[in-house]
């Protein structure tokens, strides 16, 4: 009898640390999952947000936000998808003119906000008069940047689980697109 009330102690026990290192490693294999994913998706974030920011109105604040939700997959604003802490906030669209070099390289240059023109039809006016001119929208940039920063700062990843010791920063995932129409339609009337 009491040979066997210690065996079902020992079982009971040994039940119990297997069945805290089995979940242990179920919660692992979760959470390096949902990164991957989320490190994955990050990339066609920006994919989708830079083309779709190259034909949108850049002067358009309403268009903009659609364009970031789309990249998110969404119709309105909020989180991607088993992808917090990222949300629409997140996607930062920068447009660029390329300066030339001493050397003659041409380099991408950031446009400042209050430098940007004031509408698509002025945009192409811009870049037919100086096509190297920093009022020239080239190219479209879209990155995963913290909301707010001057700089594009970085956004650290959150886990479902908490796991002590972790911390892991996600990528800009930093994508490039050509500049098209930027929203620039025949027959347009130059901005006010």
């Amino acid at each position: 009898m009491r040979r066997q009330r210690r065996a079902r102690g020992a079982t009971v026990a040994e039940f119990a640390l297997a069945i805290a290192i089995f979940l242990g490693v179920v919660f692992f294999v979760l959470e390096a999952a949902r990164a991957l994913y989320l490190w994955n998706t990050l990339q066609e974030v920006t994919r989708r947000a830079a083309h779709a920011a190259a034909v949108s109105d850049f002067s358009n604040p309403a268009a903009m936000d659609g364009v970031r939700q789309s990249a998110i997959l969404r119709d309105s604003a909020g989180p991607l998808a088993l992808g917090m802490p990222i949300t629409d906030a997140h996607v930062r669209i920068d447009y660029l003119s390329l300066a030339r070099g001493a050397d003659g390289s041409l380099t991408p240059t950031p446009i400042a906000a209050g430098a940007l023109p004031a509408c698509p039809v002025q945009a192409r006016i811009n870049c037919a008069a100086h096509p190297l001119g920093g009022d020239c929208i080239r190219m479209v940039r879209a990155r995963i940047c913290a909301p707010g920063a001057e700089d594009c700062g970085a956004v650290a990843y959150q886990p479902i689980f908490p796991v002590p010791g972790f911390s892991l920063t996600l990528p800009q995932s930093p994508t490039t697109s050509r500049a098209e129409s930027l929203g620039f339609r025949p027959g347009s009337t130059l901005c006010p």
